[in-house]
């Protein structure tokens, strides 16, 4: 995993290089550049692959042809024995192997690409720019006088003074021939479903379990581990991956209440890491602990909006955590997008299912993953998010709605996730009081739902609240809460020409959106607060 900057058509190394001194913490163990003609390109890396020669950039036709990858690709292999008879490679890496792939196949090579990734290619004068399926791994670009920069994060983008600052697709690649060619998105609603319980259990098992070991690759120096939450979705991911790893490394963080009491994913946690033999480690929190590095993780974060903000503060902690013991670790987002798992969705109509939970899968990119990547980069951790898998979307997409919630036999309750968890029932992975357990948010689990609320509601009056949402007519702030985040941000980011245009990620609002789909549906629904915010409020 690493950070990524570059420039093409001006042969700008002074700036490339102040872009790559804002992504250090991408990629702590080594830094290239690299430049041809009009094209400068940046490197930042963390090693994972071949970290002994996997230096980039890495260079083909004596420098005339480069790459710069930040991600991981699965399948690299299997495509590296294709082209091993045709192409001559320096090292082991992954990203080799998609150079090369590109001298064969063009920018169609991208649609072999099994992994998450957003890279740079230059071939002569010509380039390409990808970004993965589902928009994993972070890209950014904007034009100086017609000239094109990129980079990982938005921080970098600024030192550029690019007039104006866009998210490059996720699912598309882009050349000067071609400009923006998507290839690939997410399936669309389809008229007939998969709705065989024992058919959709069997698929669910073979593709998740393949997805969680695949993510396991790295160099036998590198040591991978596991969140677990005590949840479904974590849980499981470090139960497959405990099958492959013995002593499997997991991790939880939580907080105590003022009568010692201990956060719930705390105490569910233990339960999971127990039955498959991890060797668990435990970060309790303080309130005055979250105060302290609120200010550092909106910095990091590059955001302001509230809920995101409060999931980012426990997934610091958990990565902080977690960087202690392992370079790479997997997590449970995306299977709340895949099977339905808001509580807000039990209260859908059937046939809006399906649609909806293809709008959050495409909407992850600016919500979930941006909170894991920017977290987890951080600290110098590769976050693996299995769920995520293509191979899976995919899947999940095919299977029916009621098979994703289903009325629950003792009660009057909807249970959600109800087919992933029927698909692990009786196989061992789980305990059934974890594999059944009730999702809960992931600020609930860790026990910190509330404090940055509060901490806002003390800090920020309703004068100075209407004061700053009047003086950032742009910026996405309906709340004290969001206002107080935002003062933070701009401590961080001073109100400039970039930041200016960027509104739509620094301050998320999906109010709009889904107004667009509950205004399809019976009026009777109840339109909470919870239900607006808990996409991004999600179990870890």
């Amino acid at each position: 995993m690493c950070g990524i900057a570059g420039c093409f058509g001006v042969k700008d190394t002074e700036t490339i290089s102040k872009m790559l001194n804002a992504l250090p913490h991408r990629g702590p163990d080594d830094r290239g550049m690299h430049s041809f003609n009009s094209t400068v390109f940046g490197h930042t890396r963390l090693s994972i692959v071949d970290i002994k020669k996997g230096h980039q950039p890495i260079l083909a036709n004596d420098g005339r042809t480069g790459i710069i990858c930040n991600g991981e690709i699965y399948n690299f292999k299997k495509i590296r024995e294709k082209l091993a008879g045709k192409y001559h490679f320096t090292t082991v890496s992954d990203t080799e192997s998609i150079l090369h792939l590109y001298q064969e196949k063009g920018p169609e090579c991208v649609k072999e690409l099994d992994g998450m990734f957003a890279f740079a290619i230059f071939d002569g004068d010509d380039f390409m720019l990808a970004r993965d399926p589902i928009g994993i791994k972070p890209l950014y670009y904007g034009y100086v006088n017609g000239n094109l920069y990129f980079a990982s994060e938005l921080g970098a983008m600024s030192l550029a003074e690019v007039e104006e600052v866009h998210e490059f697709p996720a699912g598309h690649y882009y050349t000067p021939r071609e400009g923006f060619v998507q290839y690939y998105q997410i399936p669309k609603v389809q008229e007939h479903l998969l709705e065989d319980a024992e058919e959709a259990c069997e698929l669910i098992r073979k593709t998740f379990i393949e997805a969680v070991k695949k993510r396991l690759l790295a160099d036998k120096e590198i040591h991978v581990g596991s969140f677990c939450s005590g949840g479904i979705d974590s849980s499981l991911v470090a139960a497959i991956a405990a099958e492959e790893i013995p002593h499997l490394h997991t991790f939880v963080v939580g907080m105590k209440d003022k009568h010692g009491g201990e956060s719930d994913d705390l105490k569910a946690s233990r339960i999971a890491a127990k039955h498959i033999g991890s060797t668990h480690h435990e970060l309790v929190f303080t309130e005055d602990d979250y105060y302290e590095v609120l200010p550092t993780v909106i910095n990091k974060l590059e955001s302001y909006d509230p809920s995101l903000v409060r999931c980012a503060v426990p997934c610091y902690f958990t990565c902080k955590l977690a960087a202690e013991y392992v370079t790479v670790v997997l997590t449970g987002e995306g299977a709340d997008e895949l099977f339905s798992g808001y509580h807000y969705m039990k209260h859908y109509p059937m046939d809006m299912q399906t649609k909806e939970a293809r709008r959050c899968i495409g909407s992850l990119h600016n919500i979930n993953l941006q909170r894991a990547d920017r977290m987890g980069m951080y600290f110098g951790l590769e976050l693996r998010v299995p769920f995520l898998d293509v191979a899976m979307v995919d899947l999940a997409m095919k299977i029916s709605p009621e098979l994703k919630i289903r009325q629950s036999k003792d009660s009057e309750d909807k249970i959600e996730k109800w087919i992933l968890r029927m698909a692990f029932q009786g196989t061992g992975y789980l305990p059934d009081d974890i594999l059944w357990r009730y999702k809960v948010q992931y600020t609930q689990g860790a026990g910190c739902e509330d404090l940055g609320e509060r901490l806002a509601e003390s800090e920020i009056s309703e004068e100075e609240y209407e004061r700053i949402k009047a003086e950032n007519p742009k910026a996405t702030i309906n709340s004290r809460e969001a206002a107080y985040y935002f003062k933070i941000f701009r401590q961080f980011h001073p109100q400039d020409s970039v930041l200016g245009s960027i509104g739509i990620w620094t301050g998320f609002d999906f109010a709009e959106e889904r107004e667009q789909v509950r205004g399809t549906m019976d009026g009777s629904l109840k339109h909470s607060h919870e239900v607006q915010e808990e996409q991004k409020e999600k179990q870890g």
